[in-house]
């Protein structure tokens, strides 16, 4: 039966293409989706997972940073750095807002940099200064390129004009990009009592995060205290629940697609070898044997088409990062366990109609022409 239905399947060749190729669109729609909002959650948590704290003080009730606002006293930071268990505190003013780079306005995470900070500056300098002096900015180096700015020239930030002194690696993302001055600029862009936004913290070696992080919780009031990877959770989390509806309805698509091209190829090559079918019940071939011919010709074409669809999202994930696009695409192994699933569902569904032709077929009624 496994012949019979190979047989089937390469019948028509142009059949076959159409339906496999038909499949395979569909199903890369489904994982190029997730891989383009997984990357969207990486990229999103690129400055914090290379800030190189081991936890994030932020204001009472803020953890995270997209679409939050943190501010907190100045002397939060010594009392952090004050704390037992804690090695290095480097404090950070943070602000989200749009910038105007040449003709372009773009979001972004602008950061206020102490002098010479131990923690949450850039961590790849394409070229220029690694820290903002007085004045200056680092801008991330494919936002520059955009829109053909450089070294030397002027960008806006918070209204204030900012001389581009350096160019940053891995700063930008779909939705924006992060922008370092230095904090005393940013402290005089801001009038009134001296404040914080955040204080990344670096665990002495030996001293157990969770401790050192309930420590300060408790110690100092108003503030809450997350570890890095906590705190890169929530923000994910953000824009995970922003996608989610976008991602369910796309996929849903992708699914009706794929299973409207497999039900139609599958129905029709059944419907073709009608009377190859009648012969087959007329000597003895039991109706389980003939679903089993239809539910393999549809699993292996299935199959086949989420081949070349997981084939085709693996290439554009290996090129996306040489254009000049701010796009990662990330194919995690839940995504195509999840693809397989549908398609093992397209699969099985696209094969109920033909085998209720089977089921009715009589015999009889084929070789009489009927």
């Amino acid at each position: 039966m496994t012949r019979l239905a190979l047989r089937n399947l390469f019948q028509s060749k142009a059949r076959l293409v159409i339906s496999i190729g038909g499949v395979a669109l569909a199903l890369m729609l489904m994982l190029s989706l997730d891989a383009i909002f997984a990357g969207v959650e990486e990229r999103v948590v690129a400055y914090i997972n290379h800030t190189g704290a081991d936890l994030f003080v932020s204001q009472s009730g803020v953890r995270n940073l997209h679409m939050a606002s943190s501010w907190m006293p100045a002397s939060v930071a010594e009392q952090v750095a004050d704390r037992p268990g804690v090695d290095e505190a480097t404090p950070l003013l943070y602000h989200s807002n749009l910038v105007s780079v040449g003709d372009e306005r773009s979001a972004a995470y602008i950061i206020g940099l102490p002098p010479d900070p131990a923690m949450g500056g850039p961590w790849s300098i394409a070229a220029g200064r690694t820290t903002p002096g007085p004045g200056e900015a680092i801008l991330d180096e494919g936002i520059a390129s955009t829109t053909g700015v450089g070294l030397g020239d002027e960008i806006r930030i918070l209204g204030r004009t900012f001389e581009i002194a350096g160019l940053s690696e891995g700063t930008a993302t779909q939705g924006g990009s992060v922008v370092f001055i230095s904090q005393e600029d940013f402290s005089q862009l801001r009038p009134g009592p001296p404040v914080i936004s955040f204080v990344l913290v670096r665990v002495r070696p030996g001293a157990d995060v969770t401790t050192v992080a309930e420590d300060i919780e408790a110690e100092i009031g108003g503030v809450t205290v997350l570890s890095r990877p906590a705190f890169a959770s929530e923000e994910q989390k953000v824009v995970r629940d922003m996608g989610n509806d976008i991602v369910a309805i796309m996929n849903i698509i992708g699914f009706m697609v794929g299973l409207m091209v497999m039900s139609l190829t599958v129905y029709t090559a059944t419907l073709s070898r009608r009377a190859e079918y009648g012969m087959l019940k007329a000597v003895g071939a039991r109706n389980g044997d003939l679903y089993q011919t239809v539910l393999t010709q549809s699993l292996v074409s299935v199959l086949v088409g989420l081949g070349i669809g997981l084939g085709f999202t693996l290439a554009l994930a290996a090129v996306a990062p040489r254009l000049d696009v701010p796009l990662t695409l990330v194919v995690r192994p839940d995504s195509v366990l999840r693809v397989a699933a549908a398609s093992l569902v397209i699969a099985a569904v696209s094969a109920i109609l033909p085998i209720r032709q089977i089921r009715r077929l009589d015999p009889v009624m084929v070789f009489r022409g009927r």
